[in-house]
């Protein structure tokens, strides 16, 4: 990752200081703090939520401004109550844009009609309601899907597109941008940075679409673009192939240096088809016999990606159940494992919510289990920082009760967003005044500080340097009020409704864009919110 990193002796020295008041969090090598593994402190717990052939959200083109924010908004709660704390959101499909865009039209999913106005901002929409439920909002991005049709004349009148046939290819009953030409590769990152600089995005995602997907008895039409702009590969199969890839790694590793430029705590994330080569292609590959993968036949070197840092997290789809013998997840799991150690790239994994329930081709996945199962796995690969599930329509319908299980089973307390590695600065000061007080509707805990974001615990009694080693205590993550791009000063407030036995102690942590974490402050003493 493109970014300048802070001194560590720095980083030491801060940590040392500890303000008047607070809660010594540091650790000691004589008292460990006991954690307990199934509430991990930090964990990532996302949503897809895909607009392309409203597949989500909205749920079809035409509806009313109001219906479609009412929409996001339901879809934005259920993921609060399933335990979530991030949102993936489709905004750019097909070409096309769920925000007034310089540079492409508005998006056919909208309105159904390419490039009429919906009357509103989405995107503004999405991330504001994403923050104030603090929901992390990753922006998801195709780079080269046109249309998911091959009628040219349907393309909105004056769009890049239709304004450059030149550029645009048809394959497999779908149009697609040439990846190999460097003014498409230039239009996509500007799209994208176009986000990065208007919206208070906190990621750029793209999933597993680079070249398209092969299509047996067809060829992608690149002849005239490799002959103009392949020097240096020879015109060979092999050739073409590492030549793709290369356009591909060259579409990454520039967003990743444009991304970072600009803001520097904004992540770029991928979530590829999970199979990068099997075993029997490249002795580095996984012990795997998928028919697809994803460096021949995307040309997306995704291994390289993470091996190069030019992501921050990367989100295989392992949509296979244990002990799937073509692509078992718990053969896939590891091997990413495997990819990311030693680099500052975080693991997740894209779980196949939508087979639960629907699949007949493999029982696994009638099981309600399963995917509780999954999570339990996972606890077993320290790399994995968390999931992503496909997609928002499918978590909501918790086919099975499926979801309930993994709520109950592994989300029972929130979970902080992992830190992001090598972003400048450091861990915010932590909180002022500081009090919380019963009320009608609960224990009002207000604060000042400097934060994106804040954690919230509660202990029973006194609070001591473990009582944020986990999640056990933690009772909610609470986004700034007042939040513009880094930091907000005026006062937080959070009311904690649950029933409070006895007295207990609140403490409160500020946390930065890259999810560094405050020295704690407690209360002195509180209150119970029981009558």
């Amino acid at each position: 990752m493109v970014r300048s990193r802070p001194s560590v002796l720095v980083l030491l020295l801060v940590a040392a200081l500890l303000p008047l008041g607070a809660v010594r969090a540091a650790a000691d090598p004589a008292r460990t703090c006991p954690v307990d593994p199934s509430a991990p402190a930090r964990q990532l717990r996302a949503e897809w939520i895909a607009s392309v052939a409203n597949i989500d959200w909205p749920s079809r083109p035409g509806l009313t401004p109001d219906r479609q924010r009412a929409e996001l908004r339901g879809l934005y709660d259920d993921a609060v109550d399933t335990g979530l704390n991030a949102v993936v959101v489709q905004v750019r499909p097909t070409a096309d844009t769920f925000w007034p865009s310089r540079l492409e039209p508005w998006s056919t999913y909208l309105t159904g009609t390419p490039g009429r106005d919906p009357g509103y901002d989405p995107l503004a929409f999405a991330v504001r309601e994403a923050h104030a439920r603090n929901l992390e909002f990753h922006a998801w991005f195709n780079p080269y899907r046109v249309s998911m049709g091959t009628d040219r004349g349907a393309l909105a009148p004056g769009s890049p597109a239709a304004r450059h046939p030149d550029w645009v290819r048809s394959y497999g009953g779908k149009l697609y941008y040439d990846p190999g030409l460097p003014q498409v590769r230039a239009l996509t990152e500007d799209v994208i940075l176009e986000v990065v600089r208007r919206y208070d995005v906190d990621a750029v995602h793209f999933d597993d679409y680079f070249y398209p997907y092969p299509v047996a008895g067809q060829a992608f039409d690149d002849d005239a673009t490799f002959a103009a702009h392949g020097a240096g590969f020879p015109d060979t199969a092999q050739g073409r192939a590492d030549w793709r890839r290369h356009n591909n790694d060259l579409l990454v590793s520039d967003l990743d240096r444009r991304v970072h430029r600009v803001k520097p705590w904004v992540k770029l994330g991928v979530s590829p088809f999970a199979v990068w080569r099997n075993r029997a292609t490249d002795p580095r590959g996984s012990a795997t016999t998928a028919g697809a993968q994803t460096y021949d036949d995307l040309y997306a070197d995704t291994r390289r990606w993470v091996r190069q840092e030019w992501l921050d997290y990367i989100a295989p789809q392992v949509y296979w159940n244990i002990g799937f013998a073509p692509a078992d997840y718990g053969v896939l799991v590891p091997w990413w494992a495997d990819q990311v150690r030693g680099t500052d790239v975080q693991l997740y994994v894209g779980q196949a919510t939508y087979k639960v329930g629907t699949s007949t081709q493999d029982p696994a996945w009638s099981d309600p289990a399963e995917m509780t199962r999954h999570l339990a796995f996972d606890r077993t690969v320290p790399e994995v920082d968390g999931d992503v599930y496909f997609s928002a329509k499918d978590v909501r319908a918790d086919r099975l009760g499926h979801m309930d299980r993994v709520r109950a089973d592994h989300y029972r307390h929130p979970a902080i967003v992992p830190v992001t590695a090598g972003v400048p600065g450091r861990a915010p000061r932590p909180v002022t005044h500081l009090t919380a007080r019963r009320t009608s509707a609960g224990v009002a805990v207000t604060w000042r500080g400097t934060g994106s974001s804040y954690a919230v615990y509660r202990v029973a009694g006194r609070a001591d340097r473990c009582t944020t080693a986990d999640a056990t205590h933690l009772v909610a993550t609470v986004h700034a009020t007042g939040h513009g791009t880094q930091r907000s000063r005026g006062p937080q407030r959070y009311v904690d409704r649950a029933p409070v036995a006895g007295r207990a102690t609140y403490v409160v942590t500020a946390l930065d864009r890259a999810y560094r974490e405050s020295r704690s402050r407690a209360t002195r003493g509180c209150c119970t919110n029981r009558p």
